[in-house]
């Protein structure tokens, strides 16, 4: 791990597979004009936040050690969070959500560190660290709330996709990155929102990830708490967003109480939200989480849970009965009267016992697949996991035996058995046999040709989760995005504009003398006749000096640009509101 985001104990409980997205926060990339971003927004939000957010934000941003003035480094935040039991990490955009919320799971907070253009000050759809850092970061210094987020991310990462989430997710990523790069061609816009659109008017049935990604963007992005008539803004994408913060509080805005039914209400990431969910409390917010975990496979297992696994055509997990996991890509189950009774996986399998796996049962093991009977013997109201060690002898199912299972659902498995594995409760688990052939009617499922037979013991399918029990079974490393995060483009009219904003930030920092903004107004009204940031900024320092004359000058000028880019005069607005203490409308 790079060395400068090695700062906190909590990011080496990291697996493997979480530590490929992580980057390094080059905190030298961000330039004055990123600086200055950060700063309008955060000085806008705290003043405005401080009216309309739940108390717990201006408190988190105490804690959690973010400036107003200038970006944080991953570093200090690093260190501050693990105070409170969290670490954070820098990565390239949105990562899959799968990987997302399991990094919560480990009470870990993901910061894309780029941040969003001038031109796209009040909202970006991409990811940013003004969205993570001074959205997400400070509510989560509240405990309640923490925990909440933990434990979201706890279930969520168990929850199933789609084979058509990934490419969801994919598109939305590639969308966000084409609108918050500079002068994208509207053409590759449209053809990335038409992709994003046909997809989502194409998903069929909501998976689990899916619906679970809607519960994190009602509440943890977009989350409003309180009462529908008077409610206060903890979502992260209204934390950070100048723009969205104010319109979320109007009439515009249809607001609803929070339920479970949200699960199934779809976003537009590039669109003004039309309604909001608003829980009465943080401790609410777990309830329907786990209202809803009650409802996945993860909890309710069944013929359904090897169903959704299938469907995903990816790595997922099923748990028997008896606690032994069975982790690999599922194409096949048998049914018979609604239960499953055999399974069959493709490709790389391993065979675990409460996340770990079996000794000789890795994927080296079972390369190609695995296949095993479900359920209990025909005409047996015993099943083998229930027998005692005399009812096993009693139907000869002891090593070196030759036995004949017939299994429910016409299963039959016959060979010699060799050997068995037991769990902590003493319950067989895993019976292996030489020798061995295994047919479901007319059907050959496995035959002595193809080496020994290791069937899994359990009565039912008791869970059913995404991903492998044992994350050190198989190889997730290099499942990183496809696209990368478009970076600013370097020209001679930009660098000369990054200078006069650096020269502007060392005279506010080191209160240096201000005749030199003179000569930067006058550059930045010859030169770069669209910024209105700098003009701000310099408005700011002259309001305490004796260089009146100056700053009517700016006035005016700024009033100028106002009436010729009336696109962004509430912008203009809005930060001499703060600069002459005027009261925001």
């Amino acid at each position: 791990m790079n060395p400068n985001i090695e700062t906190n104990p909590l990011l080496e409980r990291l697996p493997k597979h979480l530590q490929q997205f992580i980057k390094p926060q080059d905190y030298s990339d961000y330039t004055p004009i990123n600086q200055a971003v950060w700063r309008y927004v955060m000085r806008k939000n705290v003043d405005y936040l401080s009216k309309v957010a739940h108390h717990s934000y201006l408190e988190g941003l105490r804690k959690t050690g973010i400036e107003i003035d200038s970006i944080p480094s991953m570093y200090g935040m690093n260190r501050i969070l693990s105070e409170i039991g969290w670490a954070a990490v820098a990565v390239d955009g949105f990562i899959p959500p799968n990987a997302f919320m399991e990094f919560q799971a480990y009470n870990v907070l993901v910061i894309a560190s780029d941040i969003r253009q001038l031109e796209h000050i009040e909202y970006t759809p991409a990811p940013d660290i003004i969205h993570e850092g001074a959205g997400h970061a400070p509510i989560i210094a509240n405990p309640e709330y923490a925990e909440y987020l933990r434990r979201f991310g706890e279930i969520g990462c168990k929850a199933i996709s789609s084979h058509k989430d990934y490419q969801m997710y994919e598109a939305i990523r590639l969308l966000s990155i084409l609108k918050e790069a500079e002068d994208t061609p509207q053409e590759k816009i449209d053809e990335a929102e038409k992709a994003v659109a046909d997809l989502q008017n194409n998903m069929g049935e909501l998976s689990e990830m899916a619906q679970i990604r809607n519960l994190h963007w009602w509440t943890v992005e977009y989350g409003l708490i309180g009462t529908v008539e008077n409610p206060k803004i903890y979502g992260a994408g209204l934390l950070s967003s100048i723009g969205e913060s104010a319109w979320c509080m109007t009439d515009n805005v249809k607001k609803i109480p929070y339920d479970i039914s949200a699960a199934n209400q779809n976003f537009d990431i590039t669109q003004l939200q039309p309604q909001l969910y608003v829980t009465p409390n943080f401790s609410y917010l777990s309830l329907i989480l786990e209202e809803f975990a009650n409802k996945m496979a993860l909890r309710t297992g069944g013929l359904s849970g090897i169903q959704k696994l299938i469907q995903s055509n990816a790595l997922g997990t099923i748990e028997l009965s008896t606690g032994l996991q069975i982790s690999g890509v599922f194409t096949n189950v048998i049914e018979e009267e609604g239960k499953p009774v055999y399974i069959q996986t493709t490709g790389k399998t391993a065979l675990s016992y409460r996340e770990k796996e079996l000794v000789g049962h890795g994927t080296l093991t079972h390369p190609h697949g695995f296949g095993s009977p479900i359920g209990k013997l025909k005409g047996f109201n015993l099943a083998i996991e229930d027998m005692s060690p005399k009812d096993l002898q009693a139907y000869s199912i002891v090593e070196n035996e030759t036995v004949k299972l017939e299994f429910e659902g016409n299963i039959i498995v016959e060979g010699e058995i060799i050997t068995g594995s037991r769990n902590l409760h003493g319950e067989i688990i895993l019976i292996s046999f030489k020798n061995c052939t295994v047919t479901h009617g007319e059907t050959i499922l496995f035959q002595p040709e193809w080496g020994n037979y290791d069937m899994a013991i359990g009565k039912k399918v008791i869970s059913a989760f995404s991903g492998p029990a044992d994350v050190n079974s198989f190889d997730l490393i290099n499942i990183v995005p496809s696209t990368k995060t478009i970076k600013a483009k370097h020209t001679e009219e930009r660098d000369e504009l990054e200078v006069l904003y650096a020269t502007v930030r060392n005279i506010r920092n080191n209160n240096d003398s201000k005749s030199e903004l003179k000569s930067v107004f006058e550059k930045v009204k010859s030169n770069h006749s669209n910024d209105w940031l700098l003009n701000i900024e310099i408005a700011e320092l002259l309001k305490d000096s004796d260089e009146k004359q100056l700053l009517q000058e700016v006035l005016v000028y700024l009033d100028q640009l106002k009436e010729r880019r009336p696109e962004i005069a509430h912008l203009i607005s809005g930060g001499l509101d703060l600069i002459f203490d005027r009261s925001i409308a």
